[in-house]
């Protein structure tokens, strides 16, 4: 299998498509720091926090306050709240709950976030949606990427491919974590995860 260079298509966009608007879903604050420092430059950003896979409304709360205060830190972006909902997260995983982290459970949640993501974009008017799901070394870019790139052709909105990883991207975020005193979560957000 040929794998995409992901970092490169999305540095050709932001270059081509500079001052555009983009929804970005967020799953939090150390995540969001590393893909919002690079991406605020090109694009007018709004952060979308939809994470209903989060194994408790302490948890998604306390998730939502970081985020909402790296953004208030940095002016990097606008912020879209979507309620807690957790009942959505259950019924999209239903009779996957014994799959090991990183099976395929995750493509079942990355798609849950990535199409409301995308349906909130198109209604809006955004130019593009994207997510920071890609910063992290445990998801699978390449799905993350497979599965916007299809909300893409059946929504008619256009995703802006993603792999945060690169270019030393997740240790960039583990350093902004520590300049903004960021609560750094020791797993994904599930309960499943949480094991």
């Amino acid at each position: 299998m040929n794998r995409q260079n992901f970092d490169k298509k999305m540095l050709e966009m932001m270059e081509r498509e500079k001052g555009k608007r983009l929804l970005l879903h967020s799953c939090c604050a150390p995540c969001s720091s590393y893909c919002l420092e690079r991406l605020a430059p090109a694009f007018r950003v709004t952060v979308f926090y939809f994470n209903p896979n989060i194994d408790s409304k302490e948890e998604y709360e306390k998730r939502k306050a970081e985020e909402t205060r790296f953004l208030a830190e940095t002016g990097y972006a606008d912020f879209l709240d979507c309620d807690y909902s957790s009942e959505l997260f259950d019924e999209a995983v239903r009779g996957y709950e014994g799959e090991k982290e990183g099976g395929a459970r995750c493509p079942v949640c990355f798609e849950l976030r990535l199409r409301r993501t995308a349906e909130e974009a198109k209604a809006r008017g955004y130019d593009f949606f994207a997510t920071t799901l890609t910063v992290s070394p445990f998801k699978d870019a390449d799905k993350i990427n497979e599965i916007g790139f299809a909300l893409e052709r059946e929504l008619g909105v256009r995703y802006l491919p993603t792999d945060f990883k690169k270019r030393g991207g997740y240790a960039r975020s583990i350093e902004l974590s520590r300049e903004h005193r960021l609560y750094r979560q020791n797993y994904c957000g599930c309960i499943y995860s949480k094991r």
